[in-house]
């Protein structure tokens, strides 16, 4: 992976963004197709790997491990590893991925109204 130069204007500019615009500091987290749908499927509880895949097919293994591993470096899910053979890992939203429940109900509900309303035309 190729490393990000800090001091970069495109970088100078990002953090501005990040630090004065709360829609980017949200999507710097939970941006991308895949993260919003791993943290509604993870809003229904704590889920195993195996179960998360199954929730949701399209998503490949490598994409839904860095998934998992970005939004736990973010702080907004927890991994639980219990120390026994084979291993039992299970995954879960923290306090901070919990706030996101109202943003991911909200879009929810968005989309359910918007495909409504294009069948209606």
């Amino acid at each position: 992976m190729t490393a990000i130069k800090q001091s970069s204007v495109i970088q100078e500019n990002k953090q501005y963004a990040l630090d004065l615009c709360p829609v980017t500091y949200v999507m710097e987290k939970i941006g991308g197709y895949w993260k919003p749908i791993i943290i509604y499927h993870l809003a229904g509880g704590p889920k195993r790997y195996s179960e998360l895949k199954r929730a949701i097919p399209a998503i490949t293994e490598k994409v839904l491990i860095q998934h998992l591993k970005q939004l736990e470096e973010d702080h907004l899910v927890v991994r639980e590893s219990k120390p026994v053979v084979p291993p039992f890992v299970t995954y879960r939203l923290s306090k901070a991925g919990q706030g996101l429940q109202a943003v991911i109900d909200a879009m929810e509900t968005w989309a359910v109204k918007d495909k409504a309303g294009k069948f209606r035309k």
